[in-house]
């Protein structure tokens, strides 16, 4: 299935950056006509994978973030978020809730939240080239509510 728009963004891996690939991917999005827990959802799922890219994939420098979305004429909305960094050794565990390899702060739930504001999502890393995110989410739309 190919997508009837898309867009790509690269960006370095800086904390300066995450509400800037945020707000862009859900200003995309909005041509879905998304209602605006569907537009809060996209945000959220967006500013976690960032977030994880610029907190573990470049723990120690600076590195790019490639973001691509793609609409489709089902109204899915498909988001792949790219790093180039170290990757992640055990991809099912650090699914897992709570799981953090930094401590701290860090409260490991950001594949959860993930998980949770998206309808699929597909983590794809290889130790020490990277990871690559995709989450996907339908766009019911204004015209399905009760409102």
């Amino acid at each position: 299935m190919k997508p009837i728009n898309e867009m790509k963004l690269k960006t370095q891996s800086k904390s300066v950056n995450e509400s800037f690939t945020r707000a862009t991917v859900a200003a995309f999005a909005v041509q879905l006509d998304p209602t605006v827990e569907e537009l809060a959802d996209i945000r959220t799922a967006v500013s976690e994978a960032v977030t994880n890219c610029i907190v573990h994939a470049y723990p120690e420098s600076v590195g790019e973030i490639y973001i691509w979305a793609g609409i489709y004429e089902n109204g899915l909305i498909r988001i792949r978020i790219r790093d180039t960094g170290c990757g992640i050794i055990n991809v099912k565990q650090a699914m897992e809730p709570l799981f953090t390899t930094l401590g701290g702060e860090r409260s490991g739930l950001g594949f959860s939240v993930m998980q949770s504001f998206t309808d699929k999502i597909k983590v794809r890393s290889v130790a020490g080239k990277g990871t690559t995110v995709t989450l996907e989410k339908y766009i019911r739309g204004r015209e399905y509510c009760d409102d």
